[in-house]
């Protein structure tokens, strides 16, 4: 199919990604595999960041013993959907995420030990995480499963069980999977263009 005026995907790329795509609340039993997981990742870490920060963290919940820690920290309507999910990510911000910057920013030699002592980079860091979340949620879609992305949870209890003694703060936990049926509810009203956009 030709694509539309405006873009370079055709009609059911679109749709996969966003005018077909809903968050799933409810999954097949049909695993998450590592290589599906490593696919996201290779589709997500292409998206920008400012000086390529690259902050996002994933705790991959898999085993039994962890979705056990991870459930009771759900607010009620979250829990039993994850716990059925095949995969749960933990999304974190990483602070500490200069610490990269030698290899990821190069051009820039003093960019870490500047960001050393910055008493805004947790904020810098929860920024560009939230970017990466969003690129995250369309790279699940683009790999042929859906995101259920939630803020429902005890971030405090999360960031105590998961990422203690860490500079990493959960921002989202986002269940991912084949959606079974009955996954999606109506889709919701979207603000319409003129709503949106005020040109200057």
């Amino acid at each position: 199919m030709v694509a539309p005026p405006g873009g370079v995907l055709d009609d059911a790329g679109m749709d996969l990604l966003f005018r077909e795509a809903h968050t799933a609340n409810a999954f097949t039993d049909e695993p998450v595999t590592d290589e599906q997981l490593r696919a996201i990742h290779d589709l997500v870490k292409w998206g920008p960041t400012a000086m390529n920060s690259q902050p996002l963290r994933l705790v991959a919940v898999r085993s039994p013993e962890a979705r056990r820690r991870l459930v009771p920290l759900m607010s009620e309507n979250n829990r039993e959907k994850t716990a059925k999910a095949p995969l749960t990510l933990i999304a974190a911000a990483d602070s500490d995420f200069h610490e990269h910057l030698p290899v990821t920013f190069p051009h820039r030699r003093r960019a870490r030990d500047s960001l050393a002592a910055f008493p805004g980079r947790e904020g810098i860091a929860r920024f560009n995480a939230s970017i990466q979340l969003g690129y995250l949620i369309v790279g699940i879609r683009a790999v042929g499963l859906a995101a259920g992305p939630m803020a429902g949870f005890d971030a405090e209890g999360v960031k105590k069980e998961f990422l203690a003694d860490t500079n990493r703060h959960p921002m989202a936990v986002v269940n991912i999977g084949r959606p079974a049926p009955g996954a999606f509810a109506p889709r919701n009203p979207r603000l319409e263009y003129d709503q949106v956009v005020t040109t200057i």
